[in-house]
């Protein structure tokens, strides 16, 4: 396994998967993306070009889909509409590429027999008590809160399918909340960040007692390339790094590192359906497979996250204001 197709390398997460592979690996890879207003180009400067291509166009694109599969070993799925709030706003590009997208990447991957890895989300599991000692597993149910959270366990289950029905070499992994570069400024952490850079005062939702389990993106890139190497054919892996934090208590932290009195932000509106809790069991990955966390420390991995937005102005600038105007619409 040497060519990587990585859908969605560049939003977020899966552009930290593509430098992440490049720096650990002498693979090469094609990243496909559509650059919605989530994927930036810019997240994937400097990669080498002798092992590197980037292809603008959508996974629902049959015949690109087709050609791209065709020259790869392994697809690796991260491309995918995100945003829980904007989930809410409007659901429907989320059933065309959460659905969809991944159907159309299923279908092709079988007709081509080529190695299919999805990335998912703890969300599926739908939330846990903030006084409850469980966490989730690898047979936790599924229960969707968000139009969001319910395509991408949609496709999740698209995936089991082709995997029973059609025998598709195929796994399946769903991660805790990521944090670190990269990451579009409408998310909690970065817009936290980049409010107090810019002069406007953070945003709470409700009483800001959700609890996130966070984990670094580099760490969970190299726990999809773990999955991807070594996972069971037909297995799904959970990935945490053991981060579980308040909402207020992140927030707390980034006014703290930024040199602001820690209770400098504002409470606006809940999120509808808002989920109170994630907690991720990642036993069987780290047993199975022998991954570990490097990012253990989480407050030292959010002051270089912090310090990458301070470096990085130009990255995030253009996209702040439409962000924040999209917001202050919605009251949050």
């Amino acid at each position: 396994m040497t060519r990587l197709l990585v859908t969605g390398g560049a939003g977020f997460i899966g552009s930290n998967f593509v430098h992440h592979v490049i720096r650990n690996t002498d693979y090469s890879v094609t990243v496909l993306d559509a650059l919605t207003y989530a994927g930036n180009i810019a997240s994937l400067d400097g990669l080498p070009m002798d092992r590197f291509a980037f292809v603008h166009g959508s996974i629902g694109d049959a015949e690109l889909v087709d050609s791209l599969v065709a020259a790869a070993d392994a697809v690796v799925h991260f491309a995918a509409e995100t945003h829980n709030d904007n989930s809410l706003s409007d659901p429907s590009p989320f059933l065309t590429t959460n659905l969809l997208g991944t159907f159309t990447l299923l279908e092709t991957c079988r007709r081509r027999n080529v190695r299919f890895h999805h990335v998912s989300t703890d969300e599926v599991f739908g939330d846990l008590a903030l006084d409850d000692a469980d966490r989730f597993t690898e047979t936790t149910p599924y229960n969707p809160s968000s139009p969001y959270s319910s395509t991408k366990a949609g496709s999740d289950l698209l995936v089991r399918a082709w995997v029973r029905s059609f025998g598709l070499d195929a796994t399946i992994s769903n991660c805790s909340n990521n944090y670190g570069p990269f990451q579009h400024v409408e998310k909690f952490i970065p817009r936290q960040v980049t409010n107090v850079l810019s002069g406007i005062r953070p945003k709470l939702y409700g009483d800001g007692l959700n609890v996130r389990d966070w984990i670094h993106a580099d760490d969970h890139s190299s726990a999809v390339l773990a999955v991807l190497e070594h996972g069971r054919s037909g297995e799904t892996y959970l990935i945490g790094a053991d981060g579980e934090r308040s909402n207020k208590d992140v927030i707390e932290w980034v006014l703290e590192l930024l040199g602001h009195p820690r209770d400098a932000y504002d409470h606006v509106a809940d999120r509808p359906g808002h989920d109170r809790r994630y907690a991720i069991d990642p036993t069987k990955l780290r047993d199975e497979l022998g991954w570990r966390p490097r990012f253990v420390d989480f407050e030292a991995g959010l002051a270089a996250t912090i310090q990458w937005y301070q470096d990085n102005r130009t990255w995030w600038e253009p996209t702040k204001d439409a962000t924040e105007l999209r917001y202050a619409a919605q009251s949050r």
